[in-house]
Order: C-alpha cells, then structure tokens, then sequence
C-alpha cells in the first residue's frame, strides 16, 4: 500500500515519511544530463529529430548508445564535454573530467518507428499534484530537491570550500492524515576535497549554517511545518573522499523517483532523460503532471492523480483514470469529462499543446522534472478548469 492509499484504508493517520533526491554531480544524473543536452542540440537543428539516447559513465568514460534519426549531424563529444565540465568535473585526479574517453555508438533509428503518428510503445504514466507546497508538489521531495540545489549553489559560490560535485538528500516528514505537521529528519551526504583548510566537525557544521537553516527557513515560511525536533545528519557516514563516476558507474533514466514524486505518487516505470516527445513514457507523463497541477489549481481538488494507458501505434490513451482521494469538491468521473473536453490527448496533440518538440529538456535533468526547478516549463502552468 503507498501512502496515497493510506487514509482511504483508514490506516497510519500519523505516519513518518520520507523522499530523497540526488545532486548533479551523482553519476546517474551525470548520464541524464548528457543524454539530454544530445537531445537539445538534435531539436535545436531538426524539431523533428527522434532520439533515444543512453549513457553510461564510468572511470574515465563515457559510453553512448541509442537510435536517433535527423534531418542534421552533430558531433556529440563536444556537448558531451561541456556537460561534464559545466556540473563541475574538471579535475582528472577524481577519476572522471571533461577529457574523459568517450565511446559513441548511438545509431539509426528504425525507419518503421519514424512515420508513426501514435505512441511509440505501450505504457502507463502517471501525474500528480496537491497542495502541500506552492509548486503543487509534495513536501518531502520539495525540501529534498531545494536542499541540493543549495548545496550546489554553496559548492560553486565557494560559501562552502571543499565540495565535489555528488551528493544526496533525505527527508523524512510526520504526516497527519494527509497534512505535512513536522520535519523529523535530513539528511545529506555530500563528496568532498581533502579537508584541508576545516576540520570535519567545522565542514558539517558550515553545511548546516548555509545550506540548511537557509532552506527550511525558505520552505518553512511557506508551508509553517514544525522543525523543532528536527534532527540533522551531514556525511553520517564519514569523510567521503572518492565519489562521482570515478567510483561509481552511472546510468541514464535510473533515478525516476527523484525525478518525479519522491515516491509520494504512483510511477509508470518509463524513465524520461535522453526521450525525444515522441516517446509517451515523456511527454504523457509531463501532460499527464499539466492536467493534474491544474485540476488542483482550478480548486477542483486537494490533491489529483492522474494516470494515462497507451497501446503502441494509437494516437489516444487506451484509458485516462482520475482520482482525488476523497479530496474532490466535484466527483472524479466529472473531473474526467472535464478532462477529455479540454485538452487533446493524441501523441501529436500533447506535443504541440505543450510546445515539446524544442530544446528545452537539459533543466529537467537534474532537481526533478516537475516543481520548484520547472516554474517557466509548459507543462507546470495552470489551465484553469
């Protein structure tokens, strides 16, 4: 049972629970933004480009794989190079850095695919939104997100010397019913240089002062959560001296947890990064977030999920579900007609209605694809219902 079923079921209505997220710098969102930034500068020359592309990244490598078919040829290395340099790995003692090796052996996409008008696959996506934040997001992973790019703000401001790239996040909140009331825990564990110039009792404490505090002061005059009790965890573990690629192989599209709810809503398991619009496991998904965020921006409930079928080949969803958790000022079957009335479900309908077909998908890459990092992306604008 997710926590979404809880209270349906009349079971944990005080509960603790937790979303994580990670930095740019992890190894898995490394491959996520490369497999993005090749996306981007394929729509940027051909709109029409179809991309599917795959990263893998290792000690002092990168290999890429995938389909892709183009009007237009680019050379990926140099995209490839600027991302790595961008999110901060530049030194060749880590393991990993911009002049890493890379292997590229993405190729054509099948021809069968590329005059297809409909889904390019079957496959359930999910969307969600409520109103625990601001942002229509829930609480957990919001917090866990901002807490990262913070420290990532503090690693390239210098506010914080010592800090690599890598890093995680954990929050855990007590719920009541279905209401956010406390922080009970964070966590962060983050790479770091030598620590030459702090002790490791000073870097933590440096973390907590300009990376902590600023962000639940920041999240908590939004939402007035209480943080009194909050117990706070910097590197539980120890130092942590050898991270980033260098000593952990990264993959794209493994992190779709981090990327959407923090496991507070439902997922479909397709994964985003490296996906042209085509692919529906994308852009149903960003639709599907769209018609949910303005369900509850239009006051017709507290809290929407919303959950898209399609079949290979049919330019529809097979099913379209709604379900407000008892949270609906109107029934959900409404909601539904509501839904079919306004927006165009076809593949071609969402493309176009979102403006999916630009250059527009490295910023999802990292810190989530929907929410606070995503304000000015189409599909986190409200159409009022």
């Amino acid at each position: 049972m997710t926590a979404l079923h809880a209270k349906q079921a009349g079971q944990k209505q005080s509960y603790i629970f937790a979303s994580e997220s990670v930095s740019e710098g992890h190894p898995d969102k490394v491959c996520d933004q490369i497999s993005d930034a090749i996306l981007d500068a394929y729509l940027d020359v051909d709109p029409a480009s179809r991309v599917a592309c795959e990263c893998l990244a290792t000690l002092d490598r990168v290999i890429l794989s995938g389909e892709l078919r183009s009007s237009q040829s680019i050379e990926v290395e140099p995209i490839v190079q600027k991302v790595i340099r961008d999110i901060g790995y530049t030194d060749a003692k880590l393991g990993f850095d911009d002049k890493c090796q890379i292997q590229n052996y993405l190729h054509k996409q099948s021809a069968e695919l590329s005059i297809n008008k409909g889904a390019g696959d079957q496959g359930l996506m999910f969307g969600y939104a409520c109103n625990q934040t601001k942002s229509l997001m829930p609480v957990p992973i919001e917090v866990a997100q901002q807490l990262l790019i913070n420290l990532a703000i503090a690693r390239k401001s210098g506010s914080v010397p010592c800090l690599l790239p890598d890093a995680k996040s954990q929050v855990s909140f007590r719920f009541e019913g279905r209401k956010p009331r406390a922080v009970e825990s964070l966590v962060i564990s983050t790479h770091h240089q030598n620590l030459c110039e702090l002790s490791f009792a000073d870097f933590k404490e440096l973390i907590t002062q300009k990376v902590v505090y600023p962000t639940l002061t920041q999240m908590g005059a939004e939402l007035s959560f209480d943080d009194r009790d909050l117990k706070i965890l910097i590197n539980p573990l120890g130092e942590w001296h050898e991270g980033g690629p260098g000593s952990d192989t990264g993959l794209t599209g493994r992190k779709i947890i981090v990327d959407t709810y923090g496991g507070w809503a439902q997922h479909g398991g397709g994964a985003f990064s490296g996906k042209d619009p085509t692919k529906v496991d994308r852009s149903a998904a960003y639709m599907a977030r769209h018609i949910a965020k303005s369900v509850v921006g239009s006051g017709l409930a507290d809290e929407c999920l919303i959950q898209f079928s399609f079949v290979i080949g049919q330019e529809e969803p097979e099913s379209v579900m709604v379900e407000t958790f008892g949270s609906g000022k109107v029934p959900d079957t409404q909601i539904e007609e509501i839904i079919r009335k306004e927006f165009d479900l076809t593949v071609l309908g969402i493309i176009e209605y979102l403006g999916l077909d630009r250059p527009i998908y490295l910023p999802t890459a990292a810190y989530g694809h929907f929410g606070l990092n995503m304000k000015d992306a189409s599909w986190e604008q409200i159409k009022k219902l």
